[in-house]
């Protein structure tokens, strides 16, 4: 989507559709206040009004509440209800008034965010022409220069997060490892900054990955360790690890049946960070960061691993593989291990690990988990910043003897059924040392989080939480 500033008045925005936010107790701008039923317009949050005053495109009036209450969030919201009145109305372009107070830049950043994601469609797969409806081609803010590079930031993070979401949705006959690192080749080839390796089951076998090699040996498809480096600035690197299960059987441990489909979804932390590590590029932040992407399929078959088989991980420590659909610590254990290994200052890890913290915690947080209080607190401030939020659940040495193995050192699965979050988490810890660390899980939150902007598909979170974060890594 084009996306540009214009200092001018907004009758002077040249937009099919002009969108306009009333608080509690405001004045819409002159000329539009006169219009037929501007009276009638109501500045409740979320309240939306449709006016066609005359020397303006039409006017969609969106209520934001009381001034005091604004936030990023709201304005996120404020921005789908306005994108949504665009593609009812067939608009291809949308003009916003900044609304007048507070942080200039941040309103910005979150219009922006708001009308890209909004917009988002997946037709790829649909035969013939699809949905070939107008579609929103661009936005103009109608503020100072000053909201420039905000603007430009959110545009670039929020197609970075449409990528993702695209991701999400390539069926897994399609997006296989071997997709996932075409898709990776592809980033690393659009910046001088950018480098990657490759590594394949020979590879895997050669370095002892035995987590990813255990997972990917019961179907046809390759595990496949993709690792991409960005340079862009000096000292140690940030490391982002993200889970890339393109599709989840459970394996020996078969899941149900019903909903199985969305297990083409278990890659959504490898998706988060591959396009995270795109715009960071494309960005030019000054840091560098090493971008990880354990990548297999998990299916059942006569290779596949078993209940009770023990497996050697990268660092050495041997697990006692009691559930196999409790694979993706197994595959992100080796890839911690390795980023370890590669000289990493901090660690991010994202995942698709449990269904136990969306009973904990819904859609609305992702679960955080972390051995170092300084970079959780640097987490949830990047994720309250985007607006993808987390919540921060605690470690304790009770949760590791949970998941201490009967013969080997590890079992993939708690004793007991308790704390299936925390206690997944804690099996990970055993592959970081003393390595600052930070665990997503956003089993509850990849898709299905009802939020106006991304509605109940899956939306790609964590990849502005990642791109924040690294901004605040560099800063």
């Amino acid at each position: 989507m084009k996306v540009e500033v214009k200092p001018v008045e907004v009758a002077g925005s040249g937009a099919d559709l002009l969108a306009v936010g009333l608080f509690e107790g405001a004045e819409l701008p002159a000329g539009i206040a006169t219009a037929a039923g501007a009276d009638e317009a109501r500045p409740g949050f979320k309240k939306v009004s449709l006016l066609r005053p005359d020397g303006f495109p039409p006017v969609v009036v969106v209520g934001l509440g009381e001034r005091g209450q604004i936030d990023p969030e709201k304005l996120r919201v404020a921005a789908a209800l306005a994108a949504k009145e665009a593609a009812r109305l067939q608009a291809t372009s949308l003009a916003w008034a900044l609304p007048e107070g507070g942080d200039a830049s941040a309103a910005a950043e979150a219009l922006v965010t708001g009308t890209i994601l909004t917009a988002y469609r997946f037709d790829r797969f649909k035969s013939g022409d699809g949905d070939d409806s107008p579609r929103l081609e661009a936005l103009t803010l109608l503020g100072d220069a000053e909201i420039e590079d905000a603007v430009a930031v959110a545009r670039i993070a929020a197609e970075a997060q449409n990528r993702a979401r695209d991701l999400q949705l390539t069926p897994a006959n399609v997006a296989t490892p071997t997709y996932l690192a075409e898709r990776a080749e592809a980033i690393a080839a659009g910046a001088d900054s950018l480098s990657i390796e490759v590594f394949g089951r020979a590879e895997l076998e050669q370095k002892g990955m035995g987590g990813l090699i255990a997972v990917g040996q019961g179907g046809p498809q390759e595990p496949k360790l993709i690792v991409l480096r960005y340079d862009g600035g000096s000292g140690s690197p940030l490391a982002y690890i993200g889970k890339g299960v393109t599709f989840d059987t459970g394996g020996i441990s078969l899941k149900p049946g019903a909903g199985m489909q969305e297990m083409k979804m278990d890659m959504s932390g490898a998706a988060a960070v591959l396009e995270a590590t795109a715009a960071i590029a494309e960005l030019e932040l000054p840091l560098n960061l090493i971008a990880l992407v354990p990548t297999t399929e998990n299916m059942p078959s006569g290779t596949a691993i078993k209940p009770g088989d023990i497996i050697t991980q990268y660092n050495g420590k041997t697990v006692e593989v009691n559930n196999t659909d409790a694979e993706g610590r197994l595959i992100l254990a080796d890839a911690l291990a390795y980023a370890v290994e590669l000289g990493a200052e901090r660690l991010v890890d994202i995942a698709t690990l449990t269904g136990a913290v969306e009973v904990a915690l819904g859609s609305t947080y992702a679960g955080l988990i972390s051995n170092d209080d300084g970079l959780a607190a640097t987490v949830t401030s990047a994720s309250e910043a985007t607006g993808e939020l987390s919540w921060r659940l605690p470690l304790h040495p009770e949760y590791k003897e949970l998941m201490k193995g009967t013969v080997a050192d590890l079992s993939n699965l708690g004793k007991k059924r308790k704390a299936g979050t925390i206690t997944a988490a804690s099996f990970l810890e055993e592959f970081v040392g003393e390595t600052p660390w930070a665990h997503l899980d956003i089993a509850g939150s990849a898709w299905d989080i009802g939020r106006e902007y991304v509605g109940n598909e899956p939306n790609g979170f964590g990849v502005r939480l990642l791109i924040e974060l690294a901004r605040q890594h560099s800063s």
